[in-house]
C-alpha cells in the first residue's frame, strides 16, 4: 500500500464474508498482519480468521481506543447496539468506514459521542480476489485526506468510485447484490446444459469460460454491451432465437423489478 497506510492500526468489527474479503485484500496489498485488529462475536469465526490471516483479536473497546481506521462490518440490524458499545472508548481521530447496507452516515454519527469522520461504503464480494467494486460516500465530518485514505484502503480490493450518499441504495441494488444475480444466471446456464445432455463438469466449464470471456470483451474491447450483443447475433440464427425468448419474457422488466426490490430492502434497513 501507499505511505498513508504505513503503520496505521486498521480495525474490523465483524469479520464475515465481506469483512474478511477486505482483510484479505489489504494483506495482499502489503498491509502487515500486525496492523490489523479484529473483533468477531462468533468465537469459532474469530479463531478461523486469526489462524488464517495471523491478525490480532481485540475487544470493541480496544479497537476504539487504538485503531486509526475502523471498518464497521456487522449486519445492519446489529449496528446500533455495536455503536453503543464502541462509542464510550472511541478515539475522535479514528476514521470510521461502514459497509452496513442501508445505514446512513447520519445514523452512525448520531450514535457516536465524538465527531468522527464517517465514510459509507458499498463493496461487493469479488473484493476477495481484488476484482471488487466499492462505492464510497463521505459523511459530514470527512476531510479530503479522510476520503483519500478510505479510497486507498479500498483500492486494494478493486475499483473505487465516489457517489452521493443518496445514490447508495441504488448502488446496493446494482453492484452490491449484483454478483448474486450473475451467479444465479450461471447456475441456470449450467442446469440447462445438463438438461440438454452435457455433463455437469463440461456444462460448468463452458458456462464459466463463456461468461468470463464475455466480461473480458466488455471490459477490454472499448465497445458497449449493446454493440457486443448485436455483433454476436446473426439474423434468424441460434443467438437470435434465444434472445427472442428473453425479450418475450421481458428480461429488462425482470431485472428492473429485482433491482427495485433490492433497493427497497436497503431503504428498509436504514
Amino acid at each position: 500500500m501507499k505511505s498513508a497506510t504505513t503503520n496505521k492500526c486498521i480495525g474490523f468489527i465483524g469479520a464475515g464474508v465481506m469483512g474478511s474479503s477486505i482483510i484479505k485484500s489489504l494483506l495482499s496489498a502489503s498491509v502487515k498482519p500486525e496492523q490489523i485488529c479484529v473483533n468477531e462475536k462468533s468465537e469459532e469465526r474469530a479463531r478461523q480468521i486469526k489462524e488464517q490471516y495471523k491478525i490480532n483479536l481485540k475487544s470493541i473497546g480496544e479497537i476504539g481506543q487504538s485503531c486509526d481506521v475502523i471498518f464497521l462490518a456487522v449486519k445492519p440490524q446489529d449496528l446500533e447496539a455495536m455503536l453503543s458499545e464502541l462509542s464510550p472508548s472511541l478515539s475522535d481521530r479514528s476514521l470510521i468506514i461502514s459497509i452496513a447496507a442501508g445505514k446512513t452516515t447520519k445514523f452512525i454519527e448520531g450514535n457516536l459521542k465524538t465527531k468522527n469522520a464517517v465514510v459509507r461504503v458499498m463493496p461487493n464480494t469479488p473484493a476477495q480476489i481484488g476484482k471488487g467494486v466499492s462505492a464510497v460516500s463521505a459523511g459530514s465530518n470527512v476531510s479530503m485526506d479522510d476520503l483519500n485514505l478510505a479510497k486507498e484502503l479500498l483500492s486494494a480490493s478493486g475499483v473505487v468510485v465516489e457517489v452521493a450518499e443518496s445514490d447508495q441504495d441504488a448502488v446496493t441494488a446494482l453492484s452490491g447484490s449484483g454478483p448474486a444475480y450473475f451467479f444465479k444466471f450461471v447456475e441456470a446456464m449450467i442446469k440447462s446444459g445438463e438438461q440438454m445432455g452435457l455433463t455437469t463438469e463440461i456444462a460448468t466449464q463452458l458456462a464459466i469460460g463463456t461468461i468470463a470471456g464475455s466480461a473480458a470483451m466488455l471490459q477490454e474491447s472499448g465497445l458497449d454491451a449493446q454493440t457486443l450483443r448485436k455483433n454476436v447475433t446473426s439474423p434468424n440464427g441460434t443467438t437470435a432465437a434465444a434472445l427472442d425468448v428473453f425479450d418475450k419474457k421481458d428480461i429488462e422488466k425482470i431485472v428492473s423489478e429485482a433491482m427495485a426490490a433490492a433497493k427497497k430492502r436497503a431503504q428498509e434497513l436504514a
